[in-house]
Order: structure tokens, then sequence, then C-alpha cells
């Protein structure tokens, strides 16, 4: 596969970086994962947004356009003869000197690769689980897709290999958080529920789109502090995240959801993906 490496295209196995980038030394680097459906990378503007809030947050100075980034998808679609891809775009602090740097960071390394996907299809259902491990709080107020992912490993040796499941975090207080890798809904006599940012979850780019769609739908919205209890009692349980879009959970330990059954996330697929070629942005969704 042919990668992006600042302003190079090359085969994978030519791309490197100094052993004294402070994204290797120091965690500060940070990504967006997102879906390319027939060439177009879906919310692409949405995920920038984040990208270059986060890049201000750890005082690294670059801004990205749609423009920029479409270009470097579009090279990298045609080099390696795909239509329907996973992408990956990192950007971390690049090279200094050992130590902790506190002035800012002007020569980031940026690096995009793509690997195939089938064309979508239909929903897949998953497995939920309580996991032991607790959600860690964030680095700072907020959480930030930065390459801090040890929790998320951990939390993945815990409930193995099998991808039909999806582990659950709780908070160290108990309080419902996020999937290893997806943001959690679930839906209650017509309203539809998520955990609060102020749980210390990473602000998903689906998790947007759900709940601007739901607004839309006319449905109201509640984030906030929930017991588990709370989301069992749920009619349809569903986690979100960008590459796997809606993945409606048949069950968690050992009580039983709607699945794919349900009717409120199966409207949402319906409209993810009627939406999926064509939405640069959530904000464009209204206009639809």
């Amino acid at each position: 596969m042919y990668i992006y490496i600042n302003e190079k295209v090359v085969k994978q196995e030519e791309a490197v970086i100094s052993v004294f980038d402070h994204g290797f030394m120091y965690g500060l680097g940070l990504f967006e994962t997102f879906r390319i459906y027939e060439g177009h990378p879906f919310l692409l503007e949405d995920h920038l947004q984040r990208l270059n809030h986060g890049l201000k947050r750890l005082n690294i100075e670059r801004v990205f356009t749609r423009e920029e980034v479409n270009s470097i998808i579009q090279v990298l679609l045609q080099k390696n003869d795909l239509k329907n891809a996973y992408i990956r775009f990192n950007v971390s602090a690049g090279s200094g000197a050992i130590g902790l740097q506190t002035t800012p960071y002007t020569n980031p390394n940026i690096v995009m690769y793509m690997k195939p996907l089938p064309a979508a299809g239909r929903m897949v259902e998953k497995k939920g689980r309580i996991l032991a491990i607790p959600r860690n709080t964030p680095e700072g107020d907020e959480r930030l897709k930065s390459h801090h992912y040890l929790n998320n490993i951990f939390a993945k040796r815990e409930i193995g290999t099998d991808a039909e499941i999806e582990g659950i975090f709780l908070t160290k207080e108990q309080h419902l958080a996020e999937g290893v890798t997806t943001n959690l809904f679930w839906i209650k006599k017509d309203v539809l529920y998520t955990p609060s940012l102020d749980t210390g979850i990473l602000n998903g780019i689906t998790r947007q789109f759900i709940m601007a769609y739901a607004k839309k739908m006319g449905m109201t919205v509640e984030e906030g502090f929930y017991a588990v209890e709370h989301m069992l009692q749920a009619e349809e349980v569903f986690a979100t995240n960008s590459i796997q879009e809606i993945i409606p959970l048949k069950s968690i330990d050992a009580h039983l959801f709607n699945g794919a059954a349900g009717k409120v996330v199966a409207l949402f697929h319906k409209n993810y993906r009627k939406l999926s070629s064509s939405l640069w942005s959530i904000k464009e969704m209204g206009e639809k």
C-alpha cells in the first residue's frame, strides 16, 4: 500500500519518522479515523474541526482544510486503486530535544494511510459486556483523540479477540461511559440517551451525527450520568463509530435487547447510509 507522509506519497515500507518525534517519546499526537464511501470522505469537515481543535490544545501549530486533506485522500485512493476505505490521518508533534517541551511545535509529522473496506452493507449486531477496568480520566479537561490508548488496549485484552463483543467502560464512580472504540446510546420510551461528555468520553463524530439527526427527527435527546441499570431498562441499545457506523447490541451480559430488529436503530442506519456518500459536515444535514 501507498501512504502519505510529509508531502510525499511512498510505499508503506519506505515510510520513516525520527525516534525523537515527541509523538513517539511523549504521546504528543492526534489522529482521526474515518470512512470513504465510493470516494467520498464522510463528515470530513467535522473530523478536521476536532483535529484542529486538538492540535491547538497540544500546542502544535498546524491547521488543516477540507480541500487540502481531500486532495491527499484522492491521490491515495488512486494510487491504491480503492473507492471504499478506512483512513487513519495522524499528526504527531515532530522531532524535539529529549525532555518536556513547552514551546510550540512548528514542524509536525503528518501521516495518512488507508486500508480497503468492502462496500457498506447491513448492520452487524454485537454483544455488550460491562468491563471491570474503569475508564481513565482525560489527561486534561477534555478527551482528545490522542496517542494515549493504553486504557483502551487493556480493555480490549479484557474482552479478548471475539469481534462480536463490545466492551463497555464505566467510570470509577460507576457511571456509564463508552465502548472500547465506540460511543454508547440507548432508547427508552422514544427518548435517546447517551453519557455526558463530562464523564470523560470522546465526543465521537458519529455520536454528534446521531444526536443531530435524532433532534431533526423530533426525538428528545438527553445526556447525563447514568447507572448501568438505566440502560438495561432500554428497548434498544447501540454503539457508534466512524468505521463500524451504527452497531446494535443484542445483549449486554445476560440482558437482551432488540438488536438489529429495533425500529429506531434501523431508521438511524438507513438515513446514515443514505447521507454517507454526500455529506461533508453534520451542519449540511439540516439542508438536506
